[in-house]
């Protein structure tokens, strides 16, 4: 049985902590202990919302006291090592590196690492990356498991306005924003692709949990898969983790 915390966080939730660092080992306690709370039913639980190191758990205190819901959660816990982790998934999200309109911040990001923008692009695409969570904004990805050669500090100023599907690097994470908003991560591309999308079934593109590969592309295929998902048309590739690409 894992050693976590149980932290008030609110009149309405509290926190499960499980550690105080950012691992695989962690996060997949964590997902395990999500699967398990949302198979157990327990009556009241409103919300289950997985991080780096801990779950954050909403709940109706008209319905279950913090008492009472803790005693359940460790119960929970005690029974993780019988839970069967579903295979991830790798989620493919193409990319259009470099440029002042897509990657401003590409040729820092390689001046800073002491590579071209090339090797920095190849660096970049070639790792599956694990999502331990989402937020800030609706499915911002906060990934892990990028190059240490690629590590960059963030921007001194943040920009106001960065355009949605930029991808960024900051310190040692890399993810992409879903929606126009303010940030201060290093920009060296864009996707095409709406990460976020409230008119689509499943607003939410990516989840926590799931891996993604980058993809470079081009120009012209830029404006073609920005076409089709316009329409509601693109369907990003997905693929069992450790499928070699066909």
């Amino acid at each position: 049985m894992p050693n976590v915390r149980f932290l008030l966080t609110g009149d309405t939730s509290l926190s499960a902590e499980f550690g105080s660092e950012i691992s695989e080992r962690i996060n997949a306690q964590i997902r395990a202990f999500t699967i398990a709370l949302e198979n157990s039913k327990v009556p009241g639980i409103v919300e289950l919302v997985p991080t780096y190191r801990s779950c954050m758990i909403h709940y109706d205190p008209g319905v279950i006291r913090y008492g009472e819901l803790t005693k359940k959660l460790e119960d929970v816990l005690g029974r993780l090592d019988s839970i069967a982790i579903p295979p991830s998934d790798v989620l493919e999200v193409p990319v259009l590196y470099g440029g002042e309109e897509m990657g401003p911040d590409l040729a820092y990001v390689a001046e800073h690492a002491g590579l071209s923008e090339q090797e920095v692009v190849a660096l970049h695409t070639s790792t599956e990356y694990l999502i331990y969570m989402l937020g800030f904004t609706p499915g911002f990805t906060y990934l892990g498991g990028m190059s240490d050669k690629l590590e960059t500090p963030r921007l001194k100023q943040p920009r106001v306005k960065i355009p949605a599907g930029s991808v960024g690097i900051a310190g040692k994470q890399t993810g992409v924003y879903p929606i126009d908003s303010p940030g201060g991560w290093q920009l060296i591309g864009r996707t095409p692709v709406k990460m976020y999308d409230p008119g689509r079934e499943t607003p939410i593109l990516p989840r926590a949990g799931q891996y993604i590969k980058f993809r470079a592309i081009d120009r012209a295929e830029y404006d073609d898969i920005a076409a089709a998902a316009e329409a509601g048309e693109y369907v990003c590739r997905t693929y069992p983790r450790g499928e070699a690409k066909k």
